[in-house]
């Protein structure tokens, strides 16, 4: 499989008979991915994805002995959901706890003030619970975000369903898509992404233009 030369796969390929070691390793690998960490989630999921089919396929990957435990794609994909709606809500809550007064600290100030924090509020403001579900899939910000949301007055339990229901769509699907098909899969998976990510695009550019026109259409009152 060409995906056998990333090195979060070789890493973890170490313990592809121990299940237990992959899971923990992916379990604090999404909470530093969660925080930031040039450690990709997509990675991750689809290296779990592949050592599930490695499991479940000993004609094509002979284990080292008979018997040996293997990756379980419905234990994978159950772990890693877990893994990585638990990191979502520990950025939101460490928002929500110190996120006010690292504000007022002077090494946090270039964070906060940042471009970024300002388009990320501004978007929060503007759409809401739609804007806590589409920051899950926008990798670049989710982390500012997420401590945003927390900062906030955002719900907690809100945010939990949210990212939760986003969670359940793409991550589980995936882990259990490679553990069956394999490799093969992985192309389509891709495919099915960029014609989402178009889609998500083209319906947020035709809300915004829509917003706009209503509102330049809006006639001015007279005084």
């Amino acid at each position: 499989m060409h995906f056998s030369h990333d090195q979060v796969f070789q890493w973890l390929s170490q313990y592809a008979y121990q299940p237990s070691m992959v899971y923990v390793g992916v379990f604090f690998m999404m909470i530093a991915s969660g925080f930031g960490f040039p450690v990709p989630e997509e990675v991750q999921i689809i290296s779990v994805g592949i050592l599930a089919y490695m499991g479940g396929h000993p004609d094509l990957f002979p284990p080292p002995y008979v018997g040996a435990p293997v990756v379980s794609g419905i234990e994978a994909a159950i772990v890693v959901s877990a893994a990585v709606i638990f990191s979502d809500n520990l950025v939101f809550w460490i928002g929500r706890t110190f996120g006010r007064k690292l504000t007022k600290m002077q090494r946090f100030k270039g964070f906060f003030e940042s471009a970024m924090m300002t388009k990320i509020r501004h978007f929060a403001h503007k759409y809401g619970v739609s804007a806590a579900f589409i920051f899950r899939f926008t990798p670049g910000i989710r982390f500012p975000a997420h401590v945003f949301l927390g900062m906030s007055h955002f719900s907690a339990l809100l945010f939990f369903l949210v990212d939760a229901f986003a969670v359940s769509i793409s991550v589980p699907t995936q882990i259990l898509l490679i553990d069956h098909f394999g490799n093969p899969i992985l192309d389509a998976l891709y495919k099915f992404k960029v014609y989402v990510a178009i889609a998500v695009g083209i319906g947020l550019i035709y809300f915004v233009s829509k917003k706009i026109w209503s509102h330049y259409r809006t006639p001015t009152p007279k005084a």
